[in-house]
C-alpha cells in the first residue's frame, strides 16, 4: 500500500485521534464580544475552512468568512476571531494574514504542527491547538477539520450536536468501508483518461473543492468543479457539444433541497448528451456525516486513480519547486 493510499485508509483512526485531542481545548475569553470569524488558511490546511463555514451556515448567529491570501478583510478588528490553519506551521500566506490580523487586535486560535505559527502562538500566548506533524497537509484534513469544530463549539458558534455528529461519522465511515472501496474502484475506472467534472448542490462546495484538489495532488490530473444552483445561471449554457474527454461526477444526498433536486435532474439531461454522466450520492443523517462520508469516499478515489496512473501520489515536485522560485525573490 503506497504512503498515500495507507494515509486515507487511516482517516477514521485520524478522526479518533483528533476528537480526542479537540476534547482537551478550551479557548480562552475575548476581551469584546466576537462579532464575525475569519478562518484563514490554504490548500489541505484551508479547505476544512470552507467545509466548517457551510456546515455552521444555518446557526452560527455572527459571519463566517473564509481567507486563503496574504491579507485579511477590512471589517477585521478587535471583535474578530481569526482561526489560523497552518499545517507546517510556515505558509507564507498564512504567516502574514496572521500579523496583519495581531495588528487589528483579533482574537487568534491557532491550529497547527509546529512552525513559526507555533513559535508565534506561545511567544504572544495565543489560544492554539498543536496537531500531529510531518504528513502530507492534504492528509491531515481529519486533524484539523476536527479542531475548527471543536473551536466553533467552545466559542458557542456552533451546538454540541455537531462533535455527537462528527463521532458517529467516523463509526459511518468504518461500518461501510467495504461498499466506499467498492464504488471507489469503479469511479476510478469511469474517470481514468477523463478530465473529471464535479458538480454539488451548494452547502458542499467545500466536500467538491476538496474532491478537485486532491485530484490534482494525489492522480496528478487536471479537473473542475461547479456548484448548483449557481452554474445553472451560467456553465449550463456551455454545455453544447460532444465532449469524450469529459466525466461528470454529481455528488448528491437525498435531502438535497427538492427545488436543486429538479435542477440537477434537469441539467443531467443536458450533461449526458455530451458526457458520461455519474450520480454519487452521500450516506448519513447530518451534513457532518455526509461531508465525512464523500471526503473520504473521493479521497480514495484520488489515491487509486494514482494507482492506476502507475504514479506517486504523495510526490508535490511542483510546489515545491514553486517554494523554492519564491524564496529567491
Amino acid at each position: 500500500m503506497s504512503d498515500m493510499k495507507a494515509l486515507v485508509d487511516q482517516f477514521p483512526a485520524q478522526l479518533r485521534e483528533a476528537i480526542v485531542i479537540g476534547e482537551k481545548f478550551s479557548m480562552t475569553k475575548p476581551s469584546k464580544e466576537i462579532r464575525n470569524i475569519l478562518i484563514t488558511g490554504l490548500g489541505g490546511s484551508g479547505i476544512g475552512g470552507t467545509i466548517v463555514s457551510e456546515i455552521v451556515f444555518n446557526e452560527c448567529k455572527v459571519p463566517v468568512t473564509v481567507n486563503k491570501n496574504y491579507f485579511v478583510p477590512a471589517f477585521v478588528n478587535d471583535e474578530s476571531l481569526v482561526i489560523v490553519c497552518s499545517y507546517s506551521g510556515n505558509t507564507e500566506e498564512t504567516l502574514q494574514a496572521m500579523e496583519l490580523a495581531m495588528e487589528k487586535n483579533a482574537k487568534i486560535i491557532c491550529i497547527t504542527s509546529g512552525g513559526k505559527v507555533a513559535e508565534i502562538a506561545k511567544a504572544k500566548n495565543l489560544d492554539h491547538i498543536m496537531i500531529p506533524g510531518g504528513l502530507p497537509p492534504r492528509a491531515c484534513i481529519g486533524y484539523s477539520l476536527t479542531q475548527l469544530f471543536y473551536v466553533f463549539v467552545a466559542g458557542g458558534f456552533a451546538g454540541k450536536h455537531i462533535i455527537d455528529e462528527l463521532k458517529t461519522s467516523v463509526e459511518l465511515i468504518e461500518n461501510e468501508k467495504s461498499s466506499i472501496l467498492k464504488e471507489a474502484n469503479s469511479l476510478t475506472e469511469f474517470f481514468l483518461n477523463k478530465i473529471p467534472v464535479i458538480y454539488a448542490v451548494d452547502g458542499y462546495n467545500g466536500v467538491a473543492t476538496r474532491f478537485r484538489q486532491q485530484i490534482n495532488e494525489n492522480s496528478k490530473m487536471l479537473c473542475w468543479h461547479h456548484i448548483l444552483p449557481e452554474m445553472n445561471h451560467n456553465e449550463l449554457v456551455g454545455w453544447t457539444e460532444k465532449h469524450d474527454e469529459l466525466a461528470v461526477i454529481i455528488l448528491r444526498s437525498d435531502n438535497d433541497y427538492a427545488r436543486t433536486q429538479s435542477r440537477i435532474e434537469i441539467s443531467k439531461s443536458v450533461f449526458s448528451k455530451y458526457a458520461g454522466v455519474r450520480e454519487c450520492y452521500s450516506k448519513g443523517k447530518s451534513q457532518v456525516e455526509r461531508s465525512i462520508y464523500l471526503i473520504h469516499l473521493t479521497d480514495w478515489v484520488s489515491v487509486l486513480l494514482a494507482e492506476k496512473k502507475q504514479i506517486d501520489a504523495t510526490e508535490v515536485n511542483i510546489i515545491n519547486h514553486l517554494k523554492g522560485e519564491l524564496s529567491k525573490i
